[in-house]
């Protein structure tokens, strides 16, 4: 049996120090040692997308990732997207669009699209399809989805924007 060791990642903004085995997962790790419950496991093979997690800005399938790699890294989960006294703009979309049924895909889908719209505040249809491809839904269909994506973009950009007229 391989020794357990020790890493340091800030998860949700706050440093933390877990102990893991080498072939933990950072989804076991999320949900078993940290009792972030957000991320669910799907598929266990990275095609669905419900684990889905942003790791240094980047979307991933914490399924696919081991905890011992997480050393050093900034990992943001669904619990550490709103802020303490309501929801994340993007997490109000999901809502207002009915963009959920069942809940098993809603905290990956929302992760994937906060990284995607983080890299991309002004995309397209057609670019949020194709960047949400590894997330999976069999409730709901996509256009909702997809509808409550483009909405977070369009509040993103109005805040934005905003923000700029104070600044001048």
């Amino acid at each position: 049996m391989a020794k357990k060791r020790i890493v340091t990642a800030t998860i949700n903004g706050r440093e933390e120090e877990f102990l893991c085995q080498p072939r933990q997962t950072l989804l076991e790790i999320l949900r078993n040692t940290l009792n972030l419950t957000g991320a669910k496991e799907g598929c266990s093979n990275g095609n669905c997308g419900a684990c889905s997690v942003v790791v240094d800005g980047k979307a991933v399938n914490s399924c696919m990732v081991l905890g011992v790699e997480m050393e050093g890294a900034d990992i943001e989960t669904i619990e550490g997207l709103a802020p303490g006294d309501g929801l994340d703009p993007l997490q109000e979309a999901f809502l207002e669009n009915a963009a959920l049924q069942c809940g098993i895909c809603t905290p990956g889908y929302i992760m994937a699209a906060k990284a995607f719209l983080d890299e991309n505040p002004n995309p397209t249809e057609e670019e949020i399809r194709f960047s949400m491809a590894g997330n999976l839904c069999r409730c709901t269909g996509y256009d909702k989805i997809v509808r409550a994506i483009q909405q977070a973009a369009e509040q993103r950009a109005g805040q934005s924007a905003s923000c700029e007229k104070e600044t001048v």
